[in-house]
Formats: structure tokens, C-alpha cells, sequence
């Protein structure tokens, strides 16, 4: 009888297991077209495994270098690539490749992977009848387009001819147990009919990563030495200056990377759930060994409605809103609107749910992402965070972002928070120090260019250091202020233009001082200049990328064709980046 590649008490359900299974059954070396065959003049296997990855904040690119070692260790040869580093006469020479593609915001491609998919998608594309593919996507359900680039990439390269070797597996945000188990198997295992074939000398491209000591599983808990307030008491905003000790972390950033933060859900919403369910604080849970009120404090989500709850209780509540709503995205949306989970529960009075049955509807409380906000050549044994607590009223009642006001109101100087570090390595300054940065960062934007200007100042670097910021009021809303005034006299902040949006009449953006400043913005371009964006990715950087666009077209003099790749060479190039959420 054969043993089972997955073991039977691993977390996966029926349907799951069946995929894993039968997938890596099949996957022997001549299916995946790893045929044995050396290359004659150095003895080594001739297809190398391609590990493509496309990511928004890293988790991808962590999966593929975790392939590329895994690969390693079976003396087998790999090159781990981002999609955007792959043209498509690349990709039509390629004969086996593991695609780890992350969906960003609805639906969308994240930023390293837009310009492998405008090609893969258009009608130019090459055949690929020689290539053997396989996709692992990551998403989150909580949006309606789950996975969405993994299942374009997925199809697309089935339409051009390629050979799936199984169906794709999708990942949720709990992705690390299943996609980790993925890999460890994705690779051929015949090692040993392998050892003799590959060549001592084989390349691998990626080296094997450091372990993480540190993780969303088992966070760092850090002491809190700075919580300050940076707005004025004018603003109409609460933003929060928040440093963490790193002291004995072993914890070692750099100026884009990002801080996960371990939240814990607010109790005055927690016991109003527990209110209306008629339930207990204390309250057992069948197959928990937490009470009731601690799963809502810290395993779960109770801010956002999931899916699986908004369906429940549109069965339950004979709500004609709801029942209107729940096939339409948009209708769907626009229903729930500022609306968190006791709002959905009280559309209807009569709705109730067990304890057990209301615990399966809810999502796993995440970790919230922030841009860190210093250097660690400045400071050493801190990281600072740059928060915006997220408050507002739905029919008279307060509602609170999860980690923003876990941040501003539970945590105080002195008091320990989860913490781990996430690395972006897609957005850094640039490694010549000579070369111009311009940085649009509106609000609590500015956060990675406060690091990338206390990095650029510990360096020494030469090269010119242009700031585009706004808010809403210049007198309370003006973020480091001060800091900035200083930078500016010690030569380091070169030019800092400013925009605050409601100090006239008439409204001004970033987007505008840039428009105004084309001429200026287009000669550093010319330069060498590395272009970041940093904030609201729903309108502020899509406002940003059109005005980059126009500014590049009427100052270089192009066409709209040669502006599109003027700015495609620059992402390629890894000079316009971004930081947006």
C-alpha cells in the first residue's frame, strides 16, 4: 500500500488533500520534464526549474527562495526570477517553471508582475507548447476576486499550450502550513538518481534564506518607548509616532522595509458582540481550548464582516436590502459600508447564532502591515512606525480601525506589543548614492522617506533628495515638521514641496505640485533618478502613476507609445517603485 505524501492529521480538508496528493503522486522527473538528460559538455541535467514569483510585500518572493533551496538540497538546478524580469522569448525557451503569484488590492497583478502579464496577455504572446507549469497563488477571501492573478496567469498559460502538470492551489492568508508543504514536494524528489547526474558546480540561482526567528506565529514582543501624537489638536486626524525597543530581538531592517503588528481586538466591541449573543465572556467553545471572549479578543476577526457570515445571515435575517445586495459586488459593498460585524448581526433581532456556529463564520484575526518610518543606521535598536488611527461614526455609535487604535489607545510607553518584521527588498534606496530620490508620500506616506532620508544623511550620500508631501491642513496636519526643517538646512532634504489640500479654496495635491514641477521631475529622471510613491493605492497612486505619465510625455517630448515605455523601463529598472496600500 502507498504511503501517503500528506500526512492524514495534516490541516487540510478532504478536497485539499486530494489535490496535494494526487498532484505530487504524478510529479515524477519525466512528467514535470526533468527527463534525466545531461547536457553534454558539463554532465550536469539540463532543464533547469524556473521559480517565478510576482509579490506585493515579499510573501512570494519568500516561497520561491524557499523552492530554489529545497531544490538545492535535492542537486538540482534553479533560478528564482520575478515575472517582470521575464520577457516572453524568455519564457517560450523555458521548459519547466513553478509560478508563486501573490493578488494585490481587487483583483489586481502586484507591482512586479503588471508588465509580464501586459505581455502574456496580448495577442503577440508565443506559444508554449514546451513548457510544464504549475501555479501556487496567494490571496485572501475577504475580497471577491480570491487569487485573481494566479487564476489569469494560470489560464493564460494553458491557453498558449502549456502543459499543466496539476490544477493550481490557492492560498489563503494563512498560506504558510499548505504552501510550505506545496514545495517540499513541488520538487522532484529523486535525489539520489540525481546526485550522480548534476554536476557539483550546478547553479542555483537563489541562495537558501535565513530562517525567520521571528513571525506573525510567534511574534517578538516589544517594548513600546515613544507614543506620541503628530497631529495637531486642530486636525481632524489621530497620527500616531509609535518606536518598539528592538533591543535583543536580533531583529535587522532596512530603511522600505515593514513592521507586522500583533493586534489585539478592542474589548468594548468584543463584549457588545458577546451582548448580543445572549453569551457569556467566559463561555466555552467545542474544539477550543479559549473561552469565547479571548477567541474575539485575539484569534479572530470581528471587525470585518467574512463572506461565509454575510451569507449566513442573509439566509437568516430576511433582510430585503441584504438579499438585494448579496449577488451584486458593488450593491454588496455599498450595503456594508462602515458597517462591522454587530452591525450585521443587528439588522435583524431575531438572528442568532451559537457560540460554536458563530466562531465558524469568522475570519483569523491578521497582523496589519506599516511601513517603517526610520533608519536603522539612526537608530539602531529602534524601529519607529508612522500610524494613522482609523475612527468613525455609524449610526451613533464609534467604530475603530483593528491595529491603528490597538496602537493609539491600548498601548502605551512601557507596554509590550507583537511585532515582526517584514522585508520589502523591491523598495530601497538606491544602492549609488549619487543618484537623485524622488519620493511622493502624502500623510502617513512620508513614513518610508523619514527612513530613507535618515539613511541617505548616516551614508553620506550625494545624490539630490526631492519630497512631495500633503495633508489636509499645513498647521496641524504637517508631519515631522520640524525634522524636515532641520534636514533641509543640513543639505540632506534637497527640495520638499508641499500640499495641503484644504488650506484654499481650491483643492491641491501632490499630483499637482508634480504637474507644476514636470520640467524639474523629468531632468532628475534623465539623471538616473529613482522615482517612490508611498500611500492610498485607491486613488492617490493612480492619480500619481497618470501624472508621472504626463509629466514624462510633454517634457521628454514622446508619443503616448514611447511614454508608456519610457515608464515601463523605469519599473523594470526598478526606479519607479511603490509602497501602497
Amino acid at each position: 500500500m502507498r504511503t501517503p505524501l500528506i500526512p492524514n492529521d495534516a490541516p487540510f480538508n478532504e478536497d485539499q488533500r486530494s489535490w496535494i496528493d494526487g498532484f505530487f503522486a504524478g510529479l515524477n522527473a519525466s512528467r514535470f520534464g526533468l527527463d534525466h538528460e545531461k547536457d553534454a559538455n558539463s554532465g550536469a541535467v539540463a532543464d533547469t526549474i524556473n521559480i517565478l514569483f510576482g509579490t506585493q510585500t515579499g510573501n512570494a518572493e519568500d516561497l520561491a527562495n524557499q523552492a530554489s533551496s529545497i531544490a538545492s538540497e535535492r542537486g538540482l538546478s534553479s533560478e528564482v526570477s520575478e515575472l517582470d524580469s521575464i520577457d516572453m522569448k524568455k519564457l517560450s525557451q523555458m521548459k519547466n517553471a513553478i509560478v508563486v503569484v501573490s493578488t494585490y488590492g481587487e483583483g489586481e497583478m502586484p507591482d512586479n508582475a503588471n508588465i509580464f502579464w501586459e505581455n502574456l496577455s496580448a495577442e503577440t504572446a508565443p506559444r508554449l507548447e514546451g513548457l510544464s507549469f504549475s501555479v501556487l497563488a496567494l490571496g485572501d477571501t475577504g475580497y471577491d476576486d480570491f487569487c485573481q492573478a494566479g487564476k489569469l496567469i494560470d489560464t493564460r498559460l494553458e491557453q498558449l499550450g502549456a502543459k499543466r502538470v496539476k490544477e493550481r492551489i490557492d492560498c489563503d492568508v494563512d498560506y504558510e502550513e499548505i504552501a510550505t508543504t506545496w514545495l517540499n514536494t513541488a520538487i522532484p524528489t529523486e535525489q539520489k538518481s540525481y546526485e550522480n547526474q548534476v554536476s557539483q558546480e550546478a547553479e542555483v540561482v537563489s541562495q537558501k534564506p535565513t530562517k525567520v526567528k521571528w513571525n506573525k506565529k510567534n511574534p517578538f514582543f516589544s517594548k513600546v518607548i515613544e507614543n506620541l501624537k503628530l497631529s495637531g489638536d486642530q486636525s481632524q486626524k489621530d497620527i500616531r509616532h509609535v518606536a518598539f525597543d528592538l533591543a535583543d530581538s536580533d531583529i535587522n531592517y532596512e530603511a522600505g522595509d515593514a513592521v507586522g503588528i500583533i493586534p489585539v481586538n478592542d474589548t468594548g466591541l468584543v463584549t457588545a458582540i458577546l451582548d448580543r449573543l445572549k453569551v457569556n465572556f467566559d463561555c466555552s467553545v467545542e474544539g477550543f481550548d479559549k473561552s469565547i471572549g479571548d477567541l474575539l479578543r485575539t484569534e479572530f476577526e470581528i471587525m470585518t464582516p467574512s463572506n461565509d457570515l454575510v451569507t449566513e445571515v442573509e439566509k437568516q435575517a430576511r433582510n430585503p436590502e441584504l438579499t438585494a445586495a448579496i449577488n451584486d459586488k458593488d450593491s454588496l459593498n455599498t450595503f456594508l459600508w462602515g458597517k462591522d460585524i454587530l452591525d450585521l448581526l443587528n439588522i435583524n433581532s431575531n438572528l442568532m447564532l451559537t457560540p460554536a456556529k458563530f466562531i465558524q463564520l469568522l475570519r483569523p484575526l491578521q497582523h496589519r502591515a506599516y511601513s517603517i518610518s526610520s533608519s536603522s543606521l539612526a537608530f539602531p535598536n529602534q524601529v519607529h512606525l508612522t500610524v494613522s488611527a482609523v475612527r468613525w461614526d455609524y449610526r451613533g455609535r464609534l467604530h475603530k480601525g483593528v491595529a491603528s487604535t490597538y496602537l493609539a489607545d491600548q498601548v502605551s510607553t512601557g507596554d509590550l506589543a507583537g511585532i515582526f518584521l517584514t522585508p520589502n527588498k523591491n523598495f530601497r534606496v538606491p544602492k549609488d548614492d549619487s543618484l537623485p530620490m524622488i519620493m511622493v508620500g502624502p500623510g502617513t506616506g512620508v513614513a518610508p522617506f523619514r527612513a530613507f532620508l535618515q539613511e541617505r544623511q548616516e551614508k553620506g550620500a550625494t545624490g539630490t533628495n526631492w519630497l512631495f508631501f500633503g495633508d489636509q491642513h499645513k498647521n496641524c496636519d504637517f508631519l515631522y515638521e520640524r525634522e524636515m526643517e532641520e534636514m533641509i538646512e543640513l543639505g540632506v532634504l534637497n527640495r520638499l514641496d508641499l500640499a495641503f489640500s484644504r488650506d484654499q479654496p481650491n483643492k491641491v495635491y501632490v499630483q499637482d505640485k508634480m504637474r507644476e514641477n514636470g520640467k524639474e521631475l523629468f531632468s532628475l529622471l534623465e539623471q538616473g533618478g529613482h522615482f517612490y510613491v508611498c500611500g492610498d493605492a485607491s486613488k492617490m497612486a493612480k492619480d500619481v502613476d497618470e501624472t508621472l505619465f504626463e509629466v514624462v510625455k510633454k517634457h521628454g517630448n514622446l508619443t503616448m507609445d514611447k511614454a508608456s515605455e519610457y515608464i515601463k523601463n523605469l519599473k523594470l529598472d526598478k526606479r519607479y517603485v511603490r509602497d501602497v496600500y
